[in-house]
């Protein structure tokens, strides 16, 4: 058994079955649905199908990342059992949850000295943010050490590409990330914007793709030229939707029969609560490991 525990927030989008199997502890961040606040507890308070309803009813949404208060709390209660801790944070392009994880972690060290709190930022989001967790997990079993696993972290976590798309452009403009005019036209137009994660992780428009069947073809062709090995890529690959689950299916099939080497099926989660509440239904992502994201 490791000397640390293993950690992220809740924005990695994954089951909490996955997460127990793996030994990944997580953390919650918080969400507001139609003026009530909730934790962001793996859609367990309120599953997925109710929170994309809502939301496409008319429900406003706000976020809340971990804040230094939770942090030291859940961070001592592991300290305190004895283990040291690395904590990996939804990409600072995204939240500041990583300098709320920092404060909480230099409270820490002056009451725990001889104990260890490294923080990553993931540059990651979703189930893309899962799916680096998911390799970290198979390293630490494989008995990389708490600063070995630190430092392929650091090293490795830009060589995990995102790939976005989303069939309704109104919550993107809603966040800012699309413009109201743009979003209009896209709308109007059937555009499917292609975003990716950026190498600051920040969410980048990068295509206008006319219609859901070009976009999805097109969101596996950026697999084929991005991933490791092209075709031949033989690792894992997950998916994320906002309550499309038959878009997701059709990308994990056409996935497949592209890349016939695979680590196992393509694997299919929910984008959670928090994540959600700015992409709102009808977002699907693809998870991949390939090129190291440069611009």
């Amino acid at each position: 058994m490791s000397d640390y525990v293993l950690s992220c927030c809740s924005t990695a989008d994954l089951t909490e079955e996955h997460f127990l199997r793996r030994g990944i502890s997580y953390v919650g961040f918080h969400y507001e649905l139609g003026g009530v606040r909730y934790l962001d507890d793996l859609g367990k308070t309120m599953d997925f199908p109710t929170f994309y309803q809502a939301m496409a009813d008319g429900a406003r949404t706000k976020t809340s990342p971990v804040s230094v208060d939770e942090f030291e709390t859940y961070f001592e209660k592991i300290l305190y059992r004895g283990k040291d801790i690395l904590h990996v944070c939804l990409s600072s392009g995204l939240s500041d949850v990583m300098s709320a994880a920092m404060e909480a972690r230099n409270r820490l060290m002056g009451r725990y000295p001889e104990r260890q709190i490294f923080i990553v930022d993931s540059l990651g989001a979703s189930s893309g943010y899962g799916l680096l967790m998911d390799q970290l997990a198979d390293l630490r079993d494989e008995g990389y050490s708490l600063g070995e696993l630190y430092e392929w972290a650091m090293a490795n976590r830009k060589k995990l590409n995102h790939w976005f798309f989303s069939t309704d452009l109104t919550y993107y403009v809603r966040g800012g990330r699309i413009s109201r005019a743009a979003g209009s036209i896209g709308n109007a137009l059937d555009i499917c914007p292609l975003l990716n994660m950026d190498y600051a992780g920040h969410l980048v428009p990068r295509y206008k793709i006319r219609t859901k069947k070009r976009v999805i073809r097109a969101i596996v062709d950026q697999m084929e030229s991005c991933a490791r090995a092209h075709t031949a890529y033989d690792g894992k690959c997950y998916l994320s939707h906002s309550n499309c689950f038959e878009d997701a299916r059709t990308v994990a099939d056409l996935v497949e029969e592209r890349f016939p080497h695979l680590n196992g099926s393509v694997e299919i989660y929910d984008v959670g609560t928090t994540i959600g509440s700015h992409t709102g239904p009808g977002t699907v992502a693809l998870f991949f490991w390939g090129q190291e994201r440069m611009y």
